[in-house]
């Protein structure tokens, strides 16, 4: 929407004046009404060299029913009464049936890191696809071991033997399922709040009742979330790691399996953990013969700015690292990285992936990995989010509704709240505020157990012109609540 000249919105305004006073409101409240309407025009989407090509394609409304005819009632989907149907995909935009183009802060739920449809990765993606789409890790292939190389040489220590998988959570039931054969203990730690997966072993280590059937779910002890915001201890990492203590000593034999956390939990709403806990947490994981598991499926890949690795800003080594989303830009592909020692439990019998280690993803993983060294983008992620954080904050001090604004780089969380004090949940709020951002172009994530925070995690060639517009919008659409 183009800006209007200030001769323009000044005739406007007095035009608006003169016609109420004719109709008998000339009173102070509509002249400021008037005014805010003039003075706050709606932020305009910074310019990109980009323009779809043609949509010939079924239409919103066809795709819903269909939606409804043949998928999954579980599906589903953002914005209930315009649902959106995107078609096309460049760098940090997403653009929809009709040609308009929408800036994406949420980046596929924090999976596109390079940007959409990234020359590159789409180059890497063709090229493999053309000369071999499939065969088997039966065979060899220099794409899988390629790429497997060039993963471990981002791991520290002894972290270099790498299991492809298809997603994050087949990655985190394989760790859980190494952990228990390594040690030969059952009982697994995770976090109240996490997200894992919505498989069986996964299911369990999840802590959100949300995202949890009524299914067996055995082995898994959750322990007190290390939230800074909202946890019993604030920020003390070290008060939050005794509760870990103490389920090993009444909750388990005294010995466990592991111990499964993310670095900065996603799902949960952009929590990043309280400093000093992971430090503590690993130290009594180990006295107990367990492993420590870094679920690093959002958080990894340089999405933070600090670190490549999420679990990096707390100073520790776990002994497995899960990860996805990020690692293919889309592409379906997660890994399991570990030790030489832990990955042999895994020859004890015959495991196998038909699709892990696919030629055409483990390409597009290789690429992914290049193209964030080539055009440092987590230094970008750094920059960017350390700017776009302080643009937050400081919305923050202007609207009573924002309670919070946590996370990393490109990883952030904004938690709406009714009440500072109480911290009440502004569900609806939230939803409103969300829509009305999709309005004016911004596409942004949503997350918590309460549903009241929204999830910033977009490409990360993002820029600050894109963090002013992404701020401005999200002000404007508070302001007019």
């Amino acid at each position: 929407m183009a800006m209007q000249s200030l001769a323009t919105m000044k005739g406007q305004f007095r035009a608006k004046e003169l016609l109420l006073r004719c109709r008998g409101f000339s009173h102070v409240a509509h002249r400021e009404t008037i005014a805010h309407e003039i003075e706050s025009p709606i932020p305009k989407m910074p310019p990109f060299d980009y323009a779809p090509p043609p949509y010939n394609g079924p239409s919103a409304a066809e795709i819903l029913q269909k939606r409804k005819q043949f998928l999954s009632p579980s599906m589903f989907y953002f914005y209930n009464n315009t649902p959106l149907n995107v078609v096309d995909g460049k760098m940090q935009y997403l653009y929809d049936d009709t040609g308009r183009r929408y800036l994406d802060s949420f980046g596929g739920i924090a999976t596109v890191c390079c940007g959409h449809c990234h020359p590159d990765v789409v180059q890497a993606i063709v090229n493999q696809t053309s000369r071999l789409q499939h065969s088997t890790i039966l065979y060899l292939n220099p794409a899988i071991t390629d790429f497997a190389e060039a993963l471990a040489s981002k791991m520290p220590g002894d972290l270099k033997v790498v299991f492809f998988t298809n997603s994050g959570t087949e990655a985190n039931e394989l760790a859980m399922m190494m952990a228990r054969l390594y040690t030969g203990c059952h009982d697994i730690i995770s976090l109240r709040n996490a997200y894992h997966g919505n498989a069986a072993g996964t299911m369990g280590a999840t802590a959100q009742s949300n995202w949890k059937f009524n299914i067996v779910q055995s082995g898994v002890h959750h322990a007190l979330n290390p939230d800074p915001y909202r946890g019993v201890f604030g920020s003390d990492g070290k008060m939050y790691a005794k509760d870990v203590e103490e389920l090993i000593t009444y909750g388990t034999s005294g010995h466990v399996a592991g111990f499964l956390s993310e670095s900065i939990q996603g799902v949960g709403g952009i929590v990043e953990l309280a400093p000093g806990y992971l430090p503590a947490v690993y130290s009594s994981i180990k006295k107990a013969g367990g492993l420590c598991i870094a679920d690093e499926v959002q958080c990894g890949f340089a999405r933070i700015g600090s670190h490549f690795w999420g679990f990096e800003s707390q100073g520790v080594v776990p002994d497995i690292v899960t990860m996805a989303k990020g690692i293919g830009n889309g592409i379906p592909l997660g890994a399991v990285v570990t030790t030489a020692e832990i990955a042999e439990v895994l020859t004890r019998r015959s495991y196998f992936n038909t699709f892990g280690g696919n030629p055409v993803c483990t390409a597009a993983g290789h690429a992914v990995l290049k193209v964030i060294e080539k055009e440092n983008l987590q230094e970008n992620a750094h920059v960017v989010g350390s700017y776009l954080k302080e643009r937050l904050n400081s919305l923050k001090d202007k609207h009573e509704i924002i309670g919070d604004v946590r996370g990393r780089g490109l990883m952030l969380g904004v938690e709406l709240v009714t009440d500072r004090q109480l911290k009440t949940p502004a569900r609806v709020e939230t939803l409103h505020v969300m829509d009305q951002m999709k309005e004016m172009g911004v596409l942004i994530g949503k997350g918590g157990f309460f549903g009241n925070v929204f999830r910033i995690t977009p490409p990360l060639c993002f820029t600050k012109e894109d963090a002013d517009f992404l701020v401005d919008v999200m002000d404007h659409a508070m302001s007019k609540m």
